[in-house]
């Protein structure tokens, strides 16, 4: 009777200790990457149709958009499970994210040579649809931060990692960190030429 009582009165305590909590982060957690795919799908998509649009004014500049094309490639050919998610995995798709936002940054700058390109009502379209996804990546990529850094409070501080250890054994996800090019392109001060 006894012992009927004392589990009576420790279930309350179990659900308010991550019972339901965890697996609501965790479905967050993912929720949360999805959005960041389904922006950088967009983006891909939208990088396409810019590089056929600049295509026809700047035949001259082959090799960048080779490049541009190459990296939308890489970055389209990744995807990410997030139920078999780690640390090198979300490295990587970090990393071919960041090359495609390069090579976008370098289509921008011959961009500049082109006038009649800037000009066109299409092309300006597209680059603030661009601009529009390359923002919602940003918001996209801190709600994933902040979904991770709430599960990996709930399954690591105390009493709903005690829930996690008894019932669901989830391990730290990984945080979403800046790659190494990224870093470098930070830490390089903008040429300022007049």
């Amino acid at each position: 009777m006894k012992k009927i009582f004392v589990i009576l009165l420790g279930l309350p305590l179990l659900f308010s200790c991550g019972i339901q909590s965890i697996p609501k982060a965790k479905n967050q957690v993912e929720a949360a990457l999805a959005e960041i795919t389904n922006q950088y799908k967009r983006r891909s998509d939208l990088v396409f149709n810019l590089v056929s649009t600049v295509k026809g004014y700047a035949k001259h500049e082959e090799e960048t958009l080779t490049k541009v094309v190459e990296a939308r490639s890489k970055a389209s050919q990744m995807s990410i499970d997030p139920t078999n998610l780690n640390a090198q995995t979300l490295q990587e798709f970090s990393k071919n994210q960041t090359g495609l936002s390069q090579a976008l940054g370098k289509l921008m700058v011959i961009v500049e040579k082109y006038p009649d390109l800037k000009a066109d009502a299409s092309f300006r379209d597209l680059q603030a649809q661009l601009e529009g996804t390359e923002n919602r990546i940003t918001i996209a990529r801190q709600r994933y931060i902040e979904a991770i850094k709430l599960f990996n409070d709930l399954i690591t501080v105390p009493p709903t990692s005690w829930t996690n250890s008894l019932f669901y054994h989830h391990p730290k996800m990984p945080q979403w960190g800046v790659s190494e090019e990224e870093v470098k392109t930070i830490e390089k001060a903008p040429e300022v030429k007049f």
